[in-house]
């Protein structure tokens, strides 16, 4: 039979409360009428500076790029988004975030706070730093760990 250990893995509780702060957060959103496919997108535009190809959002989305386009072409008629060639490259499309995105923006970090609050309110100020902290720390060394080269075996 199948067995692990799930209680006792850090993966499993990461990717459990990951699921969970995402349910909780789409349900927020959902009375504004608002996705949290919406959300990533505008979400990402903000950390990155604004504006992103196309290609490079889908990434960091993890979804197929023509998964993206709907929903893109939904946020440019709802004004949020922009899209335009890629300086050099017309094949690539630079997506940015357009004036009318600020109010959206500014019910979605709402949302984002409250479920934030949620998440944490069983946490003193020091077990939340720490648990930032902690988390930084798993996320840098299995992201430097992707980035190495994989040594050739004899």
């Amino acid at each position: 039979m199948l067995t692990y250990d799930f209680h006792e893995s850090i993966g499993y509780w990461l990717c459990i409360s990951a699921s969970a702060m995402q349910e909780a957060l789409n349900d927020e959103l959902s009375r504004h009428g608002i996705t949290y496919r919406q959300f990533q997108v505008l979400g990402w535009l903000a950390h990155d500076g604004e504006e992103l190809t196309q290609a490079d959002l889908a990434a960091k989305m993890r979804i197929e790029p023509p998964t993206l386009v709907g929903l893109l072409d939904r946020m440019e008629q709802q004004g949020w988004i922009t899209r335009g060639n890629f300086p050099g490259d017309r094949r690539k499309k630079l997506v940015r975030v357009a004036p009318a995105a600020e109010e959206v923006w500014e019910t979605m970090v709402a949302a984002l706070l409250r479920v934030r609050a949620r998440a944490t309110a069983r946490l003193t100020p020091d077990q939340i730093e720490s648990l930032k902290e902690m988390l930084q720390t798993i996320h840098e060394t299995l992201t430097e760990s992707a980035k190495r080269p994989v040594a050739a075996h004899h």
